[in-house]
């Protein structure tokens, strides 16, 4: 999700995948593999080369998280009997089958009625200070701007030679 939102950000523009990682913080090595993927899904278009890179197949309002996560994870189903562990079916169903099943309802629907300009305009306005939490949203803590990226570096210790280790030595 946060190299298609990245992508969403900078639609018109190829990002290589070094870009993205070091935007959205993802390890550079499994973001290849999740770009790849999403390429196969037909939900990103790559261009190798040295003017080439990642960008949405589509408009970034034509993608919807579910797309996005269905890519990800595979359909979203209720394949699982949260009481008993083993295949839900409803030949041998329980209590808490239909809620559960209307809670995955509501979650697909969520999901699929949420595009990837709806989140890039949020993204916007959260950067900018603007973003107002909806009524029907439940309260929580809300960062209004990214933090600035920092960058710490660690320098490793040089080795010491064997002159710099005698003189220590002869002054301890």
């Amino acid at each position: 999700m946060r190299a298609v939102l990245d992508l969403a950000n900078h639609t018109g523009v190829r990002r290589k995948a070094r870009e993205i990682a070091e935007e959205m913080g993802i390890p550079s090595r499994y973001l290849t593999q999740i770009l790849a993927n999403l390429v196969q899904h037909g939900l990103l278009t790559a261009v190798a080369g040295p003017a080439g890179g990642y960008c949405l197949s589509r408009p970034a309002k034509d993608i919807s998280l579910l797309d996005v996560v269905e890519a990800a994870e595979g359909p979203i189903s209720l394949d699982r009997c949260v009481i008993k562990g083993g295949p839900c079916t409803w030949e041998d169903t329980c209590p808490i089958h239909v809620p559960w099943a209307r809670a995955q309802k509501a979650m697909a629907s969520q999901l699929s009625s949420t595009s990837f300009g709806d989140l890039a305009e949020s993204d916007q306005q959260l950067v900018d200070g603007t973003y107002e939490l909806p009524a029907d949203t439940p309260p929580h803590k809300i960062h209004t701007k990214r933090k600035p990226k920092t960058q710490t570096r660690i320098r490793p210790k040089r080795a010491d030679s064997s002159s710099e280790r005698a003189r220590r030595n002869k002054s301890s």
